[in-house]
């Protein structure tokens, strides 16, 4: 039977996107101007900046906004609802503590003297991006998107006012970031029709601990996802240095809204598959996979190719007159594969095999690193994007098998078959006991 995508989701993907394309826009903007504006020095530390929110948002995802959607999602009672609510919104915000003050060490390690405000917008950031998730757990989809245009508009009008008196003074745009992203969270307090609640009270973690067998490999899995991830930007920048960074950075961070906008694909199908997935509707669930994936592979080409269009037409100090047109075909060839990953690693998380997860992000981290070092020493900083499109690649490849073998076991309860890992570890652990 054809499957047909029920139009409440649709109508949810509508207001997700609506959201992220006002945040998308806005970074966009910020992007263009500051590129326009600071020395390859500045920007390499923007652009480094901006990396360590990534690496926040990660951590945010695997261990507090990826469980709360799934364990959220699955929940039968309201008051299961809160309970996992409450505890992982207030372990998103002893991560994003943690967050802001690695980031303040790294800037300041990095010789900016702007590391606390870098701080401050890394922290505000990856709050916030929890409570978007577990807003849209709980179906307040249009209490998100007014809290994106909050701040969307709050953060046009502060980062305005902070290069209009302060210029080329990085310090001033974090603020201004900051400032914006804890206005977005304060409106989505002000609007929940519930009250927000933080515990660190002994039930709270316990109820975290129990979790943690599963979280454990989230955790691990976002390590190796940042190193997979961003080990372009720690190598480059550490062995060639920020300036030698930002010309990549600059045409990266253009390409920052596809993983916008993949999130936005995340939290409106997450919670939506985890519960048909509890209702055993495997088949719905891997259809529905494959749609999205075709939607979003489709819009990341057309996406790749209007920025090619436009890359010519920047002109910067900071790009140091490279080809950037050569690293806009080098960053396609990244960020297709991750926008085509998405899905299978959303299933693979659903069905709650952060182990796998973890082992092909791992195999990805190995991958990247190695090319990227490799081709280091023996090229310009530039050929470095083709050793981080070869891991993507293969984030991508390992990531469809096995959400593809985990998804025909579920279905075929009767006749499982093993992976080729799974038959790999068979056979090393037969082997042992012969000996």
């Amino acid at each position: 039977m054809k499957l047909v995508l029920p139009s409440h989701l649709v109508r949810r993907l509508i207001l997700m996107i609506g959201g992220e394309a006002m945040q998308s826009g806005f970074h966009f903007a910020l992007n263009i101007a500051l590129l326009h504006l600071l020395s390859a020095q500045g920007y390499g530390l923007f652009a480094i900046a901006m990396v360590m929110g990534g690496v926040g948002l990660s951590y945010i995802r695997s261990l507090t906004a990826v469980p709360a959607s799934i364990w959220m999602g699955k929940s039968t009672t309201a008051a299961g609802v809160d309970a996992h609510d409450v505890t992982f919104g207030s372990a998103a915000l002893v991560v994003a503590i943690f967050m802001a003050l690695g980031t303040g060490l790294l800037m300041h390690l990095l010789g900016d003297p702007s590391g606390v405000a870098a701080g401050c917008f890394v922290g505000a950031w990856s709050l916030r991006s929890h409570m978007r998730t577990a807003y849209f757990a709980r179906r307040m989809q249009v209490v998100v998107s007014i809290s994106d245009a909050a701040f969307t508009f709050a953060g046009i009008a502060l980062a305005a006012l902070a290069i209009w008196f302060l210029g080329d003074d990085l310090e001033g745009s974090f603020y201004a970031l900051a400032a914006a992203n804890v206005i977005g969270i304060a409106v989505l307090v002000r609007l929940s029709p519930r009250t927000t609640r933080i515990s660190f009270r002994a039930p709270t973690w316990r109820r975290y601990a129990k979790l943690w067998s599963q979280l454990c490999w989230s955790a691990f899995s976002a390590t190796t996802s940042n190193i997979q991830g961003q080990c372009l930007a720690l190598l480059v920048a550490g062995i060639a240095g920020p300036a030698a960074y930002a010309p990549l950075a600059a045409v990266m961070l253009l390409f920052a809204p596809l993983r916008i906008i993949s999130l936005a694909f995340v939290n409106m199908a997450q919670p939506e598959l985890a519960k048909l997935l509890y209702r055993n509707e495997t088949a719905q669930v891997w259809t529905q996979a494959r749609i999205w994936t075709l939607v979003m592979g489709i819009g990341s080409v057309a996406y790749g190719c209007a920025i090619l269009f436009i890359l010519p037409m920047i002109k910067s100090q900071a790009l140091q007159g490279a080809s950037i047109s050569f690293i806009g075909l080098l960053a396609i060839a990244n960020y297709v594969p991750i926008m085509l990953y998405v899905m299978p690693r959303v299933v693979l998380e659903i069905i709650g095999d952060f182990r796998i997860v973890a082992i092909i992000t791992m195999g990805g981290a190995v991958v990247g690193l190695a090319l990227i070092a490799i081709i280091l020493a023996i090229a310009p900083p530039t050929w470095a994007l083709a050793g981080s499109a070869a891991s993507e690649t293969f984030v991508f490849v390992l990531c469809w098998y096995f959400a593809r073998h985990r998804m025909w076991n579920f279905e075929h309860p009767n006749e499982r078959r093993d992976s080729w890992f799974g038959s790999w570890r068979r056979a090393a652990a037969l082997a042992a006991f012969r000996r």
